[in-house]
């Protein structure tokens, strides 16, 4: 679509061109358009900028500033910032090395997580359905808000959908087999009391959420916001109830 102008009475109100970073600024009205737009672009040139460890200015940035210097500090230390022009070329080891910063730091959430949890005497199938689940889920979050606001609906849907994707087709396979790998090819063994029930469940939960959307005319809206939740909510509370036995699944594994 080319960029156009319509005149409504005592307003004027911008169309950007698709595809473009315009997206973001589409359909607000002047001046407040034009400062958004600044303002915007003020964000992304700031997040452009090579990561500076100086104490902020403000009392809100302080406080996120001391809640992440425990991850940023290690990753500051051992990886090139690639938002340098002296350092771009080092980009494969900022990749290779981001991979091995997670692989740690998602061991460490996995082992805190069971000893809080056995600490406090709650099993790991509750632990692993509630704060793990909601811990690997946060990047996705922060990914699908950041491009949501850019006007990239899509993308920010296909991320979270995507992700799911390929944690259950890499993410679990790929640690699978290298421990068979260095075991003698010996299978692993996974035990769970409603394994199959839940996988039943998770395609239901995927038709319920495709009808949901189709229903909301394939937009993304705060009732199907809601349908979310609720669904989320009443997969949460079955998958405890299988797991604790309160419900017994007709098939075991």
């Amino acid at each position: 679509m080319k960029v156009g102008y319509s005149d409504p009475p005592g307003q004027q109100t911008v169309l950007g061109q698709e595809g473009s970073d315009s997206n973001a600024c589409v359909a607000r009205t002047l001046p407040d358009s034009l400062d958004g737009c600044y303002r915007e672009a003020e964000d992304e040139e700031e997040e452009d900028q090579p990561l500076s460890l100086s104490w902020p200015d403000t009392n809100r940035k302080r406080l996120t500033y001391l809640l992440i210097i425990p991850i940023v500090l290690p990753l500051w230390l051992t990886l090139p910032d690639v938002r340098k022009p002296t350092a771009k070329k080092f980009f494969p080891i900022s990749f290779v090395g981001s991979i091995c910063w997670i692989a740690g730091f998602s061991y460490l959430m996995v082992w805190w997580a069971h000893q809080v949890g056995e600490t406090i005497g709650i099993t790991e199938e509750i632990m692993g359905l509630t704060i793990l689940a909601a811990g690997t889920s946060i990047p996705d979050l922060i990914t699908s808000v950041i491009v949501a606001r850019k006007g990239l609906g899509d993308m920010a849907v296909s991320s979270s959908v995507g992700s799911n994707i390929f944690d259950i087709t890499v993410g679990l396979p790929f640690p699978w087999l290298l421990w068979s790998f260095f075991n003698g090819m010996q299978p692993v063994q996974v035990s769970s009391n409603g394994l199959f029930c839940a996988i039943v469940l998770l395609f239901l939960m995927l038709l319920f959420v495709i009808i949901s959307i189709a229903a909301c005319k394939w937009r993304m809206s705060k009732l199907l916001g809601f349908i979310m939740f609720m669904l989320y909510f009443v997969f949460l509370v079955v998958s405890v109830m299988l797991e604790d036995k309160v419900i017994a699944c007709p098939v075991s594994v």
